[in-house]
C-alpha cells in the first residue's frame, strides 16, 4: 500500500505567526502534509529566531516549531507587500495569526474582510483572551496566562508557586487551534464555506485546569501545591532510595487503587500489615497521613538501591519511572527502539527531530527543513505571477 498521500496534502496555510502558539499549530498541520507559508518580517523574521543560539547557533524554540514551512518575508505595512499577501490569501485554505490584539483586523485581515474574496477561507485567530470581553486588548504571554488561569496556584511547593518548565499555555492554545482547524476543514467539506475560529490562551488553559477547578467546586479548598507529588493520591510521586547505604537515587512511583496498595505493601515494602493500618487503609487516609507514610516508605527504601526498588515495583506491578533529565530523554531507549528519530535540515545543517506523536499505518509524516528568513520569496511570488522585475521592485524599499 502506498504511503505517499498525507491527510492535508493540497491544503495551503498562510500564517502570520511568531513565538510559540501559532507556529506550534501550523507545524502540526505541516507534519500532516499541508503547505505552510510563514509570513515573516524582512531581515529579522519571527522574533523567536533570536530567543537563543542553542541549536548550531539557531534558536531552540524556532528549530522545534518551524520545520516543513516556507518563509515569505513581507513588510505587510507596505502596499505592494500587502497586495502580494492578499493575492496569496485568495487561493489559500487557512489563515492563522497570533499578532498583537486587533493588529490583523487593522490590516484588513479579519474573517469578515477576507471572506468576500475567498468564501472558503478558514481564519484562525489566536490571542491571549479572545476577540471580545474586557480583557480583549490586554497583552498576554505564556507565563502571564499560566498565572491568570490559576495554574501557578496549584503548581510548585507549599512555599513557592512555580510555573511550568515549558510554554504550557502557548502549547495548549496551539493544540486547540490545530484541532479547531481540522474540524473546520471537515465542516467545509460538508458546507463548502470557510469559518472563523477564535482561540484564546486563557480558555485553552481553563480547559486544562478542569480537575483543580472541580476539586475546588463551590468554595471547597483547592488542591495543595505538593511539588512533584500528586496533590490528592498517595503515594504518588518521588521517593529517595539508598540513603543508608551511600547510593542515593530517586524513584517515581504511583498507586491508583487498593489492589495496588496491597501489592505495594506485600512485595515492595515487604510489610503486609501496613496495608490494613487504619491510617493508610484508603487513599483518603493515606493522603491525610502522608507524612507518616512517607517516613515509613523512605525508611524501607533507604537500605535499597534505586534499581532494587524499581525491581520490587515491577514485580508488584506498580507503575514507576526514572526521573530523567534532557540528556536521558535524547538517549531514551524506548524512543530509539520505536525508531522515533529523524533528521531535518536547517540553515545551519541537519539536526535530529522527533516524529509527531501517533504512528499511522496509512501515511508517513512530513519531516522537511526549517527555512531561512525569506528563503521562498522568489518561488512563491513567481507562483503568484510576479515577474523578476516586480520582485526586485519589492526588494528596493525592503518590502520583502
Amino acid at each position: 500500500m502506498t504511503k505517499t498521500i498525507r491527510p492535508l496534502d493540497g491544503i495551503i496555510v498562510v500564517s502570520l505567526e511568531h513565538a510559540v502558539a501559532a507556529p506550534f499549530c501550523t507545524r502540526q498541520l505541516a507534519d500532516l502534509g499541508a503547505r505552510v507559508i510563514k509570513v515573516e518580517r524582512p531581515g529579522s523574521g519571527d522574533f523567536a529566531r533570536g530567543y537563543d543560539q542553542r541549536v548550531k547557533g539557531q534558536s531552540s524554540h524556532f528549530t522545534w516549531l518551524n520545520r516543513n514551512k516556507e518563509s515569505l518575508a513581507l513588510d505587510v505595512k507596505q502596499p505592494q507587500a500587502k497586495a502580494a499577501l492578499l493575492q496569496l490569501l485568495k487561493t489559500a485554505d487557512v489563515l492563522v495569526q497570533n499578532l498583537a490584539p486587533g493588529a490583523a483586523a487593522r490590516m484588513g485581515l479579519s474573517h469578515e474582510a477576507l471572506k468576500a474574496h475567498n468564501p472558503r477561507l478558514i481564519v484562525c485567530d489566536i490571542s491571549g483572551y479572545g476577540a471580545d470581553g474586557p480583557y480583549r486588548d490586554k497583552k498576554a504571554y505564556d507565563l502571564l496566562i499560566q498565572s491568570e488561569a490559576g495554574f501557578l496556584s496549584v503548581t510548585g511547593t507549599p512555599e513557592t508557586p512555580s510555573k511550568s518548565g515549558i510554554s504550557v499555555a502557548d502549547i495548549a492554545a496551539g493544540m486547540y487551534a490545530y484541532t479547531n482547524i481540522l474540524s473546520a476543514l471537515l465542516l467545509r467539506g460538508k458546507t463548502g464555506e470557510g469559518s472563523h475560529i477564535d482561540v484564546s490562551m486563557l480558555e485553552a488553559m481553563g480547559e486544562w485546569m478542569g480537575y483543580p477547578m472541580y476539586y475546588a467546586y463551590d468554595g471547597a479548598p483547592p488542591p495543595p501545591r505538593t511539588g512533584a507529588s500528586h496533590a490528592s493520591i498517595y503515594p504518588y510521586g518521588p521517593f529517595v532510595a539508598g540513603q543508608a547505604i551511600g547510593d542515593s537515587g530517586t524513584v517515581m512511583l504511583g498507586l491508583q487503587n487498593e489492589r495496588e496498595w496491597k501489592a505495594f505493601c506485600d512485595t515492595v515494602l515487604q510489610r503486609p500489615e501496613v496495608a490494613t493500618d487504619p491510617r493508610f487503609d484508603s487513599n483518603a487516609q493515606r493522603n491525610t497521613h502522608r507524612d507518616a507514610l512517607q517516613a515509613l516508605i523512605v525508611q524501607c527504601f533507604s537500605v535499597l538501591t534505586a534499581a532494587q526498588v524499581v525491581e520490587r515495583l515491577d514485580a508488584a506491578g506498580i507503575a514507576n519511572a526514572r526521573v530523567n533529565d534532557m540528556a536521558d530523554l535524547w538517549a531514551h531507549p524506548q524512543l530509539q527502539a520505536r525508531q522515533r528519530w529523524r533528521t531535518v535540515g536547517t540553515p545551519a545543517g541537519e539536526v535530529p527531530a522527533l516524529l509527531p506523536p501517533g504512528v499511522n499505518s496509512a501515511f508517513d509524516y512530513r519531516m522537511d527543513a526549517v527555512p531561512a528568513v525569506g528563503q521562498h520569496n522568489a518561488a512563491i511570488l513567481a507562483e503568484l505571477g510576479w515577474s523578476a522585475e516586480q520582485v526586485d521592485a519589492l526588494q528596493a524599499p525592503q518590502a520583502i
